[in-house]
């Protein structure tokens, strides 16, 4: 598509509403043509819209008055922009006759939303109501909002507690729906060993870096990529330079097929609390059409291993996978209410550019998404699962979202991340580290170099940046 605006500033804004009722046009398309003009007398400011398609041309324009009281030029232009995001959506969703589940909301962090208008002075029993009355959010979703932000309470915004990361960034198979930039064990074996020397070294100047400045850890987290792809002697390697006492301690099992006894024991052995085992789906030939070597079976067995372990569990599934029908989901979700493990992680499916799943351009239930969400939202409910933290990824079939539950334990790590209230020290390839400055209200970022041949021969460069970062 092509958009045309004399406020160049939130042209991606407009074009991410745009991209929610023409999903398949890219930003440099010829058609539809978006032409829009903000209108400003001081605080009185109008949007003027026309779309021109394949169905005709159609005009909207609407006026309102921006609150410059605050004086704060970063609160007027965030209000310019949501007035003109708010009002193309109104056009489209009128032109089109269909109402999307999170209004004008195009971001990653919906909660940040709620947040902020309960910073502004909105009570939070109101929250639901202010949330769809000035993003037009469908209940469903405003309720999701409320209920995340009433379970956050472990919260904490100290410039001097960290969570650390680690990135392993290699899987068995690459899934077709994954954009992730994550080698295939098979093509990186041979440097394993090299790759955990450097990532060891980073860990050790990271030790350093957190005692020098007298920084706090309070979580560890190992992902990927899937980091069960290394032996149990190359875990036992890694883990024992992570000798840290932290609140929670993570570990991504990811793919049941690199799950052992013998790699669980080396997990139990240094401390680790809560792993992540994820079935995607409880259907074989689902599987097997995503790129997954794994079976149901395996998943079964290996949720069952690490039950003599008692370690916090997060199972994750995916709703609108290729040819998956509600069926085929719900059986699903019942089969997770049978094995009731303490963390759920519900996806719904992001066509990403990059992913085998965009170039191959299969089939995918995006009508029935919407069922498929709303069936495992009221099932988890019922269930006594609680939704604790969320997020929306660009692409995702029908406008949703994930949305993370829990039974008894919150992953802190998970809260800390979407929320960004603590800073993320982060080691590996394709690692990004990420200062928080509550008191300044901004964020700083570094991001690891992605290759994990690169990031070897350059990982002395990675520490020395991370140094500037958090010194």
């Amino acid at each position: 598509m092509k958009i045309i605006t004399n406020y160049d500033t939130i042209k991606n804004d407009l074009y991410d509403v745009m991209h929610l009722y023409y999903p398949d046009n890219e930003i440099d398309d010829n058609k539809p043509i978006l032409t829009h003009k903000m209108l400003r007398d001081k605080n009185n400011v109008e949007n003027i819209y026309t779309i021109e398609a394949d169905d005709g041309t159609f005009d909207f324009s609407e006026k309102r008055v921006i609150d410059q009281k605050s004086g704060d030029l970063l609160d007027e232009k965030r209000q310019l922009k949501r007035f003109a995001k708010l009002s193309l959506y109104k056009m489209l969703s009128k032109h089109f006759d269909k109402n999307m589940p999170w209004g004008s909301l195009t971001g990653v962090r919906p909660t940040k939303i709620g947040y902020d208008l309960i910073n502004q002075g909105v009570p939070p029993y109101l929250l639901q109501q202010a949330l769809m009355e000035n993003f037009l959010l469908s209940s469903d979703k405003a309720r999701l909002v409320e209920m995340v932000i009433q379970n956050q309470r472990c919260i904490i915004r100290n410039d001097k507690l960290v969570d650390l990361y680690i990135n392993i960034p290699i899987c068995p198979t690459r899934c077709t729906y994954c954009s992730f930039i994550s080698s295939q064990y098979d093509d990186v074996k041979d440097m394993m060993d090299k790759y955990l020397e450097a990532l060891i070294k980073e860990i050790n100047a990271t030790k350093k870096l957190i005692q020098e400045n007298s920084y706090i850890l309070r979580t560890i987290y190992i992902g990927g990529g899937t980091p069960t792809v290394l032996t149990d002697k190359q875990l036992d390697y890694l883990l024992d330079n992570l000798n840290y006492p932290v609140s929670e301690f993570t570990v991504e099992c990811g793919r049941p097929d690199t799950i052992t006894k013998e790699k669980l024991d080396v997990l139990k052995k240094h401390n680790v609390t809560r792993i992540s085992i994820n079935p995607q789906t409880f259907n074989d030939a689902t599987l097997k059409c995503i790129g997954r070597k794994h079976t149901v079976k395996d998943t079964i067995m290996a949720y069952k291993l690490s039950l003599k372990y008692d370690f916090v569990v997060n199972m994750d599934i995916i709703a609108g996978l290729p040819k998956e029908s509600f069926s085929t989901f719900k059986k699903s979700v019942d089969t997770l209410m049978e094995l009731a493990p303490d963390n759920i992680t519900v996806h719904t499916l992001a066509i990403k550019r990059g992913s085998l799943i965009s170039e191959d351009k299969p089939e995918v239930t995006n009508k029935l998404v919407d069922k498929m969400v709303s069936y495992a939202e009221s099932t988890l409910h019922d269930n006594g699962y609680k939704p604790y933290y969320l997020y929306r990824q660009k692409n995702q079939l029908d406008g949703q979202e994930n949305v993370g539950y829990y039974k008894e334990h919150i992953c802190l790590f998970n809260v800390d991340t979407m929320e960004e209230c603590l800073s993320v020290i982060a080691c590996g390839a394709g690692g990004i580290s990420k200062r928080v400055f509550n008191l300044e209200n901004r964020i700083e970022r570094e991001a690891n170099v992605k290759d994990i041949k690169q990031y070897i021969d350059r990982v002395d460069e990675m520490i020395e940046k991370k140094a500037k970062l958090f010194s």
